[in-house]
């Protein structure tokens, strides 16, 4: 089935409700809180906004790790799977994008659940106003050796070799790769400003073929909220929930970052859209 038969061309959005956008759970590792804390930290998030949401978008890695095989899925995320059941069976649209780290995904979500699984950025009207949304990975200059990576792990030959393994095989060299990436990722998330964030750059070019009013990615683990160069466009970031426990909320007319238990909360970018808490 095609990305365009599961996702609607255009959403109107009923007076009083929202569309909510989050990104980066992944699940399975520790951030600020355990792994289960933070699991269910995002349940009660869900819950929070369960009466006023027209839609969710779930925009990539919402897993640390996640492959199916043909009779099995990794072991774990029960509350966060069965309240994205309770919220399908109340009938809100939940769409989930796959990123890096969970593009194995496969019918267990469309089956199980009832949600279609996005593998590529979509273009869709919200009320009168045009989105691009996607996970972000490997969209944007550079970053050549990830692009030729993703290729691999996409390719289906690769995926039937890998689910040729045990799952304990599998899965335990799945996690033992994501240890020493994460190993490897250990300095503070920072706005680069626009000349060097490539989401940025990515954006600033598709203005000029297919304009939107609002792109939205995840991926770049960093809330920003930047206005582009035609001072009307916006590009906004996810951020992540190891750490910001960020999200984006859409009322029918304008597009903000929002955070979830965290007082803290920072978004970055356009001077004119940065807040905190």
């Amino acid at each position: 089935m095609s990305t365009r038969a599961q996702v609607p061309a255009q959403m109107i959005i009923p007076a009083g409700k929202k569309v909510y956008f989050a990104s980066d759970f992944h699940l399975g590792i520790p951030g600020r809180l355990s792994a289960k804390d933070r699991e269910r930290q995002i349940v009660r998030w869900l819950d929070e906004i369960k009466n006023d949401a027209a839609a969710i978008f779930l925009v990539g890695d919402l897993f640390e790790f996640w492959f199916e095989y043909k009779r099995a899925v990794p072991r774990g995320y029960i509350r966060f799977l069965g309240k994205l059941a309770d919220l399908r069976d109340a009938g809100i649209p939940i769409y989930a994008f796959t990123g890096n780290h969970d593009m194995w995904l496969f019918d267990y979500f469309p089956e199980e659940l009832g949600i279609p699984v996005i593998r590529k950025p979509i273009r869709i009207k919200l009320n009168e106003f045009d989105f691009m949304i996607g996970h972000g990975d490997g969209l944007g200059p550079g970053d050549h050796g990830y692009k030729r990576l993703k290729r691999v792990f996409a390719n289906p030959l690769c995926q039937w070799l890998f689910a040729r393994l045990h799952p304990n095989l599998g899965i335990g060299m799945a996690w033992y790769w994501s240890g020493k990436s994460r190993a490897a990722q250990l300095e503070e998330e920072q706005f680069l400003g626009a000349d060097k964030e490539w989401l940025i750059q990515y954006c600033e070019r598709k203005l000029k073929v297919q304009p939107a009013d609002f792109f939205v990615f995840g991926h770049r683990h960093l809330p920003i909220n930047y206005t582009l160069s035609n001072g009307h466009s916006r590009y906004l970031n996810l951020g992540e929930w190891l750490n910001f426990n960020s999200y984006a909320v859409f009322d029918g007319q304008d597009m903000q970052i929002r955070f979830f238990e965290n007082a803290t909360g920072k978004v970055f970018g356009s001077p004119e859209n940065i807040s905190s808490g």
